[in-house]
């Protein structure tokens, strides 16, 4: 088992940046592939992006592509958001998710078994 807590969230002008950490309690956090979702208010929770257990390979959402960056260090138990040239429509509450063994790179909710409280990001236009 292993549990996750977001942080770095902010309000922030559209064109700018942040950077969203999750952090994860556990020796294991190696053995899981990580993800990223959000959910807007009145919207269903959506696909950010994905990475795996070992980093070497990473998969975007589409209105993300080329503006945000995933990473993780394993030594240090921690995943990364790099946002850059935010938009109004980023705005949402982030959550980090870790999913058990995948054949493939995880891309739906229903694919990750443990989830974080969630962190808050605004953009302001």
């Amino acid at each position: 088992q292993v549990q996750l807590v977001e942080s770095g969230g902010g309000l922030v002008q559209a064109g700018g940046s942040l950077r969203l950490s999750c952090a994860a309690s556990g020796r294991t956090f190696g053995s899981y592939d990580m993800g990223w979702f959000r959910q807007a208010p009145g919207k269903e929770r959506e696909f950010v992006a994905a990475i795996r257990r070992s980093g070497s390979t990473t998969y975007y959402a589409d209105p993300v592509k080329g503006r945000f960056t995933i990473s993780r260090d394993n030594a240090k138990n921690t995943m990364y958001l790099q946002m850059n040239s935010l938009k109004p429509e980023d705005t949402a509450v982030y959550y980090c998710a870790a999913a058990g063994f995948r054949m493939t790179i995880p891309t739906t909710a229903r694919s990750f078994d443990y989830w974080g409280q969630g962190t808050q990001v605004t953009v302001s236009s």
